[in-house]
């Protein structure tokens, strides 16, 4: 299989990579293929004739999102209809990652891929044009939402993420103050990276949520990140204020409908997930503490 990814130096495009191991991989990162020059990027894919793109590229600053809607939808929607016309064109499958943030948080209990998206900000309105352009114009498409991603290249990058964030400002002794009202699901980019190639070598094509198991706000994510960590930090609850530029769900919880109708909703809880990845990173205080983990 031949395979082009897009967004390949990012959290979740790095962890597809590496479970495309052993598959004919073309790997761009933004700065060798930029989707924003249409002219360039078509020239490219359809040069390579790939039988699988897999776009993980997306502009991800939420809040940046709303001061910078073009390029929000110039990276997001846009960038992504010219992506979908080149796989069409070439006949190949296009997998494109998409996002909880198309849903308004309403709802109480977890969101399935039959549910109505009403997106409350620029970033998920963006990313939702897009998932609609793929769906339209590529017969052969996987779309892939998920959710409160963090993996190792984030580890290594300028912004981190959140993991990262929370450790920092504990060594650092910073109070730390984190939302308690919006509540997801916080998802290893290995596992849904992994989940991904699986369902890919399906053949069964349409939309899937794809996170970790089960659900927490991001302040109990932080006390699970500080307790694993063996660290205390002063850690307060914050509550959403209109400081923040976007409007965020304040549930976004994600129901593996699909995945449980063939089979494959197996993927580990956030917990067993967060451990996975606090001891690949040298920061679970012992070993003993990631047995049993839920």
């Amino acid at each position: 299989m031949k395979v082009v990814v897009t967004g390949a130096t990012g959290q979740l495009g790095t962890e597809i990579v590496n479970a495309l191991a052993g598959e004919h991989v073309d790997a761009f990162g933004r700065l060798e293929l930029d989707l924003c020059d249409f002219v360039y990027s078509r020239s490219r894919i359809s040069g390579l004739r790939p039988d699988v793109v897999v776009n993980a590229a997306a502009f991800t600053r939420v809040d940046d999102c709303e001061t910078e809607p073009e390029r929000a939808f110039w990276v997001n929607t846009y960038a992504v209809r010219n992506l979908a016309q080149v796989c069409a064109g070439i006949g190949c499958v296009l997998v494109h990652v998409s996002t909880d943030y198309v849903f308004d948080g309403m709802k109480t209990t977890p969101y399935t891929e039959d549910d109505l998206p009403n997106p409350l900000s620029a970033y998920g309105t963006s990313k939702l044009a897009g998932e609609y352009f793929v769906r339209n114009l590529v017969p052969r498409h996987y779309v892939i939402r998920t959710s409160g991603l963090y993996g190792k290249a984030g580890a290594a990058s300028r912004r981190g993420n959140f993991v990262e964030t929370m450790l920092r400002l504990a060594d650092e002794h910073q109070p730390i103050r984190v939302v308690e009202e919006h509540v997801l699901t916080p998802s290893s980019a290995r596992d849904v990276a992994r989940k991904i190639v699986d369902v890919l070598r399906t053949d069964r094509f349409g939309l899937y949520h794809v996170t970790n198991a089960g659900q927490c706000s991001w302040l109990d994510f932080a006390r699970a990140i500080f307790a694993l960590a063996g660290v205390t930090p002063r850690l307060e609850p914050a509550t959403a204020t209109s400081a923040a530029r976007a409007r965020r769900p304040r549930y976004s919880v994600l129901a593996h409908a699909r995945l449980a109708a063939m089979g494959a909703d197996d993927l580990p809880s956030w917990r067993e997930a967060l451990v996975a990845y606090l001891r690949e990173r040298g920061r679970l205080a012992s070993p003993a503490i990631g047995r049993g983990a839920s």
